[in-house]
């Protein structure tokens, strides 16, 4: 992938986040559009090869549109600054409705590369399922958290939106209730993006995500309980 083009393009389009100019320059965005997707095409090989649960997921249902919802949003700006894309099985982009992590890279005009492995936010019933994981399963959660590779690539896992109390239903005692606490369960990490030696991109993030495979093949492990009749 054009790598320089595509940062100088998101970073005019920051710069003229507009209706009138992206007509303009569509010409442009087709054509980094179509290089995307043979990243995320390569990219989706290269995890199948250690995941094969990934294996043969649609290229075209992982890249996310660049349009942004905008209904409830402060800021209008139509159109997001970066190219972006979500891998999990069965072409889920928010796997956590379906129970699973999933993988996902950013790439924006800043000349940044953000990759990572996990569940954003999942919803109740999921996020309820991870916790209880963490007490069912004590001892392989920490193996994970032990794990070097995972560690040396991303360090631990966010504590972004962490809870000030245990939430309800787990000993404030258990082994893990500071990671019981979390609201989301996810890994990431930014780096530069390899602009000068862009067929490193793929073997890159592809390495990355490796290494977060023992945190995703953990987290699959976690089942919702079935609602009652």
């Amino acid at each position: 992938m054009h790598l320089r083009d595509l940062t100088r393009y998101l970073q005019e389009l920051e710069e003229n986040n507009n209706r009138p100019w992206f007509i303009m320059n569509k010409p442009r965005y087709d054509i980094l559009r179509e290089e995307f997707l043979q990243v995320v095409t390569e990219l989706i090989a290269a995890l199948g090869k250690f995941d094969p649960a990934v294996k043969f997921c649609n290229p075209k249902k992982a890249m996310f549109r660049i349009n942004r919802d905008v209904r409830f949003a402060h800021d209008k700006s139509p159109y997001k600054t970066r190219f972006s894309a979500a891998i999990a099985p069965n072409d889920m982009r928010r796997p956590s409705k379906a129970g699973g992590p999933t993988y996902y890279f950013q790439m924006d005009g800043n000349g940044k590369l953000l990759f990572g492995a996990g569940e954003y936010m999942p919803p109740p019933g999921r996020l309820r399922a991870l916790r209880q994981l963490m007490v069912d399963d004590a001892a392989g959660f920490t193996k994970v958290l032990k794990n070097k590779r995972l560690r040396a690539t991303f360090g631990d896992i966010q504590n972004e939106g962490k809870l000030m109390r245990p939430p309800k239903g787990f000993d404030p005692e258990a082994e893990h209730i500071e990671y019981i606490k979390l609201k989301s369960f996810f890994v990431w990490t930014e780096i530069d993006l390899p602009i000068n030696q862009p067929e490193q991109l793929v073997p890159t993030i592809a390495s990355g995500m490796q290494d977060a495979f023992p945190l995703v093949t953990w987290m699959r492990q976690a089942k919702e309980e079935e609602a009652a009749e």
